[in-house]
């Protein structure tokens, strides 16, 4: 298990004391996350002129309405990794069935040329024969 991790942060001008078992460095980011967050809604009169618990309270709304998108674009982006691999899993085996009929249609060809090299062969003989009989 990974060693806890202590860090002081700056959250709306105070000092807090961050612990966990995650990096410093992602200890930050929640912070400045929520910095981020403090900053963006101060600039708007109608929240400052909320009382603080009101002003708490939507933050929380807000981080939680932040957390549920992106959950839902996860599982949509989950999603679509797996139809991803399944048109990849069926590009796969119908290039495999391609690969097959090729080597198949290859053979056959070659058969074929082979047939067609033995009856010019033989056209040849006979032509050969047909002229030495003719003298």
């Amino acid at each position: 298990m990974a060693a806890k991790t202590d860090t002081e942060v700056i959250i709306g001008g105070k000092v807090f004391t961050l612990s966990g078992y995650e990096s410093e460095d992602y200890l930050q980011r929640v912070a400045l996350y929520i910095n981020n967050k403090v900053q963006e809604y101060s600039k708007i009169d109608a929240f400052r002129r909320q009382p603080l618990d009101t002003q708490s309270v939507l933050m929380q709304l807000n981080i939680a309405d932040d957390y549920f998108k992106a959950k839902k674009q996860i599982e949509w982006l989950e999603e679509e990794i797996s139809n991803k691999e399944k048109e990849i899993y069926e590009l796969k085996h119908e290039l495999i069935s391609s690969r097959i009929k090729l080597e198949s249609t290859e053979k056959a060809m070659k058969a074929m040329q082979d047939e067609i090299s033995a009856y010019e062969k033989k056209f040849l003989r006979m032509e050969s024969e047909i002229k030495e009989n003719k003298k």
